[in-house]
């Protein structure tokens, strides 16, 4: 155990001393390399920023609005008839824009339900086995300029929804 403390201590800054070291035995310049890393990714950086403030805003719009309360409402009969909690149903969506907001949710699920409860295991292994789909579609195709997606957004939201679909499997299972 304790050699499994020391590496993951020492794992940055042996990381660190091989890129100098390799730097120096293959005499490229390290510390140009990283400024002109650095000045790229601060480009990228502003390329991107519109777009994570926009969702950021969607976000807090449609959490203090309460839609999210009043689509889960909308919902529960359906989610009854489905065994899944609809105290879920919120969260799952938000996720789609955003793991913080999404953490968020969960935390006040552990509060009113408890972490062992059906909706705070079921909100556990979600959180854990879906991504920001929206979120990580736009920064990551907008830094590197893909403007057709073809296939990525059907195939993530299925992804996404398998995902959503196990967790509740698998929190009824636990329980």
């Amino acid at each position: 155990m304790s050699v499994l403390l020391f590496l993951s201590d020492a794992m940055i800054p042996l990381l660190i001393f091989v890129i100098v070291g390799y730097g120096l035995l293959t005499g490229c310049n390290v510390y140009d390399a990283f400024i002109h890393g650095a000045v790229r990714g601060l480009k990228i950086v502003v390329q991107i920023l519109p777009t994570l403030i926009g969702l950021m805003i969607a976000v807090g719009i449609l959490r203090a609005s309460g839609f999210l309360l009043w689509f889960a409402g909308l919902l529960t009969p359906v989610c009854e008839w489905l065994a899944f909690p609809p105290e879920l149903l919120s969260v799952a969506f938000v996720k789609l824009f955003s793991s913080s907001a999404a953490t968020g949710l969960a935390l006040d699920i552990f509060k009113e339900y408890g972490t062992d409860s059906l909706q705070g295991l079921g909100v556990s292994i979600m959180l854990s086995c879906t991504e920001a789909v929206f979120y990580t579609m736009s920064v990551y195709f907008m830094a590197v300029r893909i403007k057709k997606t073809r296939w990525t957004l059907p195939c993530a939201l299925l992804a996404t929804l398998s995902g959503i679909i196990m967790s509740i499997f698998l929190a009824h299972a636990m329980l």
